[in-house]
C-alpha cells in the first residue's frame, strides 16, 4: 500500500555542510586578486566532500596568502612566516584522523620555509598543501620573491632581478619521497577545483602549485596566458586531472602525460616556453610518516603514564 511513511524512508544524514558552515569572516584581500576564487573553491570542497569543520584544519605561515584561516570556519593555525608546514605536519602526526590543509605563498614556502619545505615533501604526511604563487611578496608590498621572473622589477630589484627563480614543481619532483605534485591556475574555476579534489584525495602529501593574480604588484605577470590559452600546456591522461571536455578545449596545446612518469614530469617541469597545468606526477605507494605516528594513538592516560615512568626509572641512580 503507498503512502505509508515506510514508503518514504530516505538515508538522511544528521548533519548537513554548506557553503556558509565554512564561511567566516569578509576576506580582505584586495579586489581581483586570484586568492577569492581558491577561496571559494576550497570552500566548495569541503561542502561537497562534506568535512565536518571541528575536523579540519587550515595552517599559514605569513604573507596574503597565509590570511586563509581567517576566512574559513573551521580550526585554523596562523603561524609564524614560513613555519606552517611544520605546524601541519606535528598536527597530523598527533591526529592522523583530522584533514589538514596548508596555505602558503611563494615567499613563506620558497623562501624563510625552505627547509621544512623539503622534509615535509619526503615525510609524505597526508596534508593538502596549496602554494598560492603570485611570484611576488604582496603583504609587504612590492618585493622580489624567490619565484620572480628574471628582470622582474620590484622595491629589492628597482633595475630588476637579476638571479633565475626557483621552479617549485621542479624542485618538489627532486625530493625523495615525493607522490603528488600538480599546476593549476586561479583564472580556470573547473580545473582549479578539480586539481584540489585531486590532491585532496590523494593518500600523502599533495603539493599543488597554483598560478594566481595579484592585481597591485603583479598586474601584468599572467595576462597573456590569460588572453591567449595557447601559451598553456594542458595534462591530459585518464590518471590524470579530469575536468569537463568543453572546459580542455580552450587548450589548444595538450600532453597525453602519465603521472606514474617522474623522469617525463621533469622535463615538462623544466620547460619554460609554456606555463604547464595538471598531474604531473603521483604515487600513492610511497611511504607515510603519519602512519608511523598513527601507531599509539588511543591509549589511556594511565598507559601514557605508565611509559612516562619507564623511561623515567632508565635515569634512575
Amino acid at each position: 500500500m503507498f503512502g505509508l511513511k515506510s514508503d518514504c524512508i530516505l538515508d538522511i544524514p544528521e548533519e548537513y555542510y554548506t557553503l556558509a558552515d565554512y564561511e567566516s569572516a569578509i576576506a580582505r584581500w584586495c579586489p581581483g586578486c586570484g586568492d577569492h576564487g581558491i577561496l571559494t573553491s576550497v570552500q566548495r570542497l569541503c561542502s561537497e566532500k562534506q568535512l565536518a569543520p571541528e575536523n579540519t584544519v587550515f595552517v599559514s605561515g605569513i604573507g596574503c596568502s597565509s590570511r586563509f584561516p581567517h576566512y574559513m570556519k573551521t580550526y585554523g593555525f596562523h603561524g609564524l612566516h614560513g613555519r606552517a608546514l611544520p605546524v601541519a605536519c606535528g598536527v597530523k602526526f598527533r591526529r592522523p584522523d583530522l584533514h589538514v590543509f596548508v596555505a602558503t605563498g611563494d615567499g613563506d614556502c620558497c623562501s624563510i620555509g625552505t627547509a621544512h619545505w623539503i622534509h615535509a615533501i619526503r615525510y609524505n604526511m597526508n596534508i593538502t598543501v596549496l602554494l598560492l604563487d603570485n611570484e611576488i611578496y604582496g603583504l609587504t608590498k612590492g618585493q622580489t620573491s624567490p619565484t620572480s621572473s628574471k628582470g622582474t622589477v620590484s622595491n629589492t630589484n628597482p633595475h630588476g632581478s637579476i638571479l633565475p627563480p626557483i621552479n617549485p614543481i621542479q624542485t618538489t619532483l627532486g625530493v625523495a619521497n615525493a607522490s603528488f605534485v600538480a599546476q593549476t591556475v586561479d583564472w580556470n574555476p573547473a580545473h582549479l577545483y578539480a586539481t584540489i579534489e585531486a590532491g585532496f584525495e590523494h593518500p600523502g602529501f599533495s603539493f599543488i602549485r597554483i598560478l594566481q593574480r595579484c592585481p597591485v604588484f603583479q598586474k601584468e605577470l599572467f595576462q597573456p596566458v590569460i588572453n591567449n590559452p595557447d601559451e598553456i600546456t594542458l595534462l591530459t591522461h585518464k590518471n590524470g586531472i579530469q575536468i569537463d571536455p568543453a572546459v580542455a578545449k580552450m587548450y589548444k596545446h595538450t600532453v597525453d602525460h602519465d603521472p606514474s612518469n617522474l623522469h617525463e614530469a621533469r622535463e615538462l617541469a623544466e620547460n619554460l616556453d609554456r606555463q604547464v597545468i595538471g598531474l604531473l606526477y603521483q604515487d600513492k605507494t610511497k611511504e607515510r610518516y603519519d602512519l608511523y605516528g598513527a601507531h599509539n594513538m588511543g591509549i589511556t592516560p594511565e598507559e601514557k603514564q605508565k611509559a612516562i615512568n619507564l623511561e623515567l626509572d632508565k635515569f634512575a641512580v
